[in-house]
């Protein structure tokens, strides 16, 4: 919660062209809507909440392997591979770091930008190149651009699907074939941060199943809430989980008891992820329809965030909005221009539709 006296709100309200300020007495307080980091606004599972009250008896330990091994099983038979081919832990930025250092030095990265660039980034200083594709037509990624970039040095292809920060996926046949493809070539690495929030996107693990040379990366800060307690896992191709299992990754002491915990209490309850998925499109529905109604044009998104091009000065906007208790999402360059909202509870969608009304309506 952050306090602020009226007469700072009116400084702020002044600043980003406001038409109206409040007198400058007595004390006002604003509890941000936190629409930036696109977290999961309804926390996790209740039997994340209770497996975590049980667990703090035991917060002085470090992960146990054999808790570990059981997350594994669980991932595994949920997702449809074997169980070496698990990898826990959050790990792209150190994924791209193993890459970049094997094999021969150099290369390059490629990925579609602007996008989260965690893993490629990661190689810039063991000397790997980073080949940013700009996104397609409506912000998607631009499949066959992605496809020329891809040469012999290339160390990985990583996407985002659903993209981020666009919200977009390109159609699950075409994306299919793509990086059916693409992984003969180099391999490829498909982040689903975002894919539970889609009712279209279809996950790559198939690929990854039937021996492609494709990685799939899942994460349960999203839709399972557990921001807080970072953790994830891959679902990698044998010779690469191989690779990454002797080289120290998925070490349960660096996850922790508590993560470990969660995870498995979290992946237990599939009920939770359907009802946040259903209570997110019902608002992502209602935040795009206000859009609309503002013309103000959007992308298709399908994750927990819409992303739209703002007709006045993007940085003007997130001031106006921000005095007003709605903080948004940095600039994405070179989409300088767009802004990106996550989806909050009802309550908080509310709140900022009403802003974006203020903002765009003068």
């Amino acid at each position: 919660m952050v306090m602020i006296t009226k007469r700072q709100f009116a400084s702020l309200a002044v600043a980003a062209g406001a038409s109206r300020v409040l007198p400058a007495s007595a004390a006002v307080t604003i509890t941000p809507v936190q629409a930036s980091l696109n977290e999961n606004p309804y926390g996790p599972s209740p039997k994340v909440l209770e497996a975590l009250r049980r667990a703090t008896v035991t917060v002085n330990r470090y992960g146990d392997a054999g808790a570990a091994d059981d997350l594994v099983a669980q991932i595994a038979a949920l997702e449809g591979v074997a169980t070496e081919q698990v990898i826990l832990g959050e790990i792209l930025a150190p994924l791209g770091l193993f890459l970049a250092t094997t094999g021969q030095r150099g290369g390059n990265f490629v990925y579609s930008t602007p996008g989260y660039g965690a893993l490629v980034d990661a190689g810039r200083p063991a000397g790997t190149a980073v080949k940013g594709v700009p996104l397609g037509p409506d912000l998607r990624n631009d499949l066959p651009a992605l496809a020329r970039a891809v040469t012999a040095e290339t160390k990985a292809l990583y996407l985002v699907n659903p993209h981020n920060p666009s919200g977009t996926i390109n159609a699950p046949g075409d994306f299919r074939r793509f990086l059916r493809d693409v992984s003969t070539r180099t391999l490829v690495i498909v982040d689903e941060a975002y894919l539970e929030f889609s009712s279209a996107a279809q996950s790559a693990v198939s690929l990854t199943r039937a021996g492609a040379n494709v990685a799939v990366f899942r994460t349960l800060d999203k839709v399972y809430g557990l921001a807080g307690l970072p953790i994830g896992y891959l679902l990698a191709p044998r010779p690469l989980a191989r690779a990454l299992r002797d080289a120290g990754f998925g070490d349960p002491h660096e996850l922790g008891s508590l993560a470990i915990d969660a995870a498995r209490a979290a992946l237990a309850d599939q009920a939770w992820v359907r009802t946040v998925r259903e209570r997110i499109a019902a608002s992502r529905t209602r935040l795009t329809q206000a859009l609309d109604d503002l013309h103000l044009s959007h992308t298709a998104s399908e994750a927990n965030f819409v992303f739209f091009e703002s007709p006045i000065a993007a940085s003007q906007a997130r001031a106006q909005l921000a005095t007003q208790g709605i903080v948004v999402a940095r600039a994405f360059t070179p989409l300088e221009n767009w802004i990106r909202i996550s989806i909050g509870t009802d309550a908080q969608v509310d709140r900022t539709i009403s802003a974006l009304r203020d903002v765009y309506r003068r």
